[in-house]
């Protein structure tokens, strides 16, 4: 007879516990299971913000908590920390999977020292995160929440028809010059968006090959002095930390609009700021930051007349919760069946 399969849904207020065990059940219909669900409260980080495990150690107790009394053999969780404690303390657990693009919430030595697989879902924010890129580059570029704050926020009709005169108006994206900073999954899909409105897409990655939607442009420099709006989704790594800094900003046309969606230190905000003030850069739309929550005293809160400001919701949509939960059940459903996994680390 086959073992009965443990499992603790350890999700929060986004991927819920129930999605998790609805994706589960599905997955797992011609094996015996368990799932026991745990809801770890709001996430330990902003939305979508690169966790260290150490600061997710207030929910240790609970999710060991969970995983003893179950026995709980997979864990499946957004945000739980998996930390060396928990898993010292959860001898049963054999596999994490993580429902985010990556399992930033878990120690991977040791799970590696316990012989824990660790799973992740990668993919499951592309679709929403270009298209919340998209909003946020006509958002920018139309003064829409400027516009919305002047007549729902201040009542005032008249103050918002300042933006009906040639000297305030924005820019349309049919025929406007628009770079790409990385062309993965989220900046490819933004390139054919970008294209069907009849933006004149230019892309720089060095690391991609073959067809692309636009012209490829072999070199930073030249992208940034071709655009009028530059865009970012190029990957956080050590090379491309402060990718795009006064001197990057300086090559821009003359009242461009920057936009980041990606991550918040691939962008100087200070020289950000410094061209928004002279007027080298004339309005940005910004998801990430390079501190998160945006401190207080950020001199970007005092530019909002010039700026778009979400709270690294890009990837924070329902269906990206759902296809998360599909993801991370079909890791469990090929543990389950003695399969390869997917998408194990390492």
């Amino acid at each position: 007879m086959t073992e009965t399969l443990r499992v603790v849904a350890a999700g929060d207020h986004f991927v819920l516990p129930s999605l998790i065990a609805t994706a589960i059940a599905e997955e797992l219909r011609e094996h015996p299971f368990t799932v026991s669900e745990l809801t770890l409260g709001w996430p330990l980080e902003p939305f979508g913000a690169v966790a260290e495990v150490e600061e997710a150690s207030d929910a240790e107790d609970e999710l060991i908590d969970a995983l003893r009394s179950s026995g709980g053999q997979v864990l499946v969780t957004q945000m739980g920390p998996v930390t060396e404690r928990v898993l010292d303390a959860c001898p049963d657990l054999r596999l994490v999977v993580v429902c985010r693009g990556g399992p930033v919430n878990v120690n991977l030595d040791a799970a590696k020292t316990h012989d824990v697989r660790v799973c992740f879902a990668p993919g499951r924010n592309a679709a929403a995160t270009a298209e919340f890129t998209v909003g946020m580059m006509l958002s920018a570029l139309r003064r829409i929440p400027q516009a919305h704050e002047l007549l729902a926020g201040q009542g005032s009709w008249e103050a918002g028809a300042a933006y009906y005169t040639y000297e305030h108006s924005g820019l349309e994206l049919e025929d406007l010059p628009v770079g790409l900073v990385g062309y993965g999954a989220v900046g490819s899909r933004v390139a054919r968006v970008l294209c069907a409105f009849g933006a004149r897409v230019m892309v720089y990655d060095p690391y991609v090959h073959g067809e692309i939607h636009g012209l490829r442009v072999g070199e930073l420099d030249e992208l940034l002095r071709r655009s009028q709006v530059i865009t970012l989704h190029a990957r956080l790594t050590p090379e491309t930390r402060g990718l795009i800094g006064a001197r990057e900003l300086a090559l821009l046309r003359p009242g461009a609009v920057v936009v980041n969606v990606a991550r918040g230190p691939l962008l100087d905000e200070e020289a950000l700021c410094d061209a928004l003030e002279s007027g080298q850069v004339s309005a940005a739309a910004l998801d990430t930051y390079a501190r998160e929550p945006l401190p207080a005293g950020s001199r970007l809160l005092g530019l909002t007349d010039r700026l778009v400001l979400t709270p690294h919701l890009g990837g924070a949509s329902r269906a990206v919760a759902e296809k998360a939960a599909r993801i991370a059940a079909r890791e469990v459903g090929h543990w389950a069946r003695r399969e390869p996994l997917a998408h194990q680390l390492g």
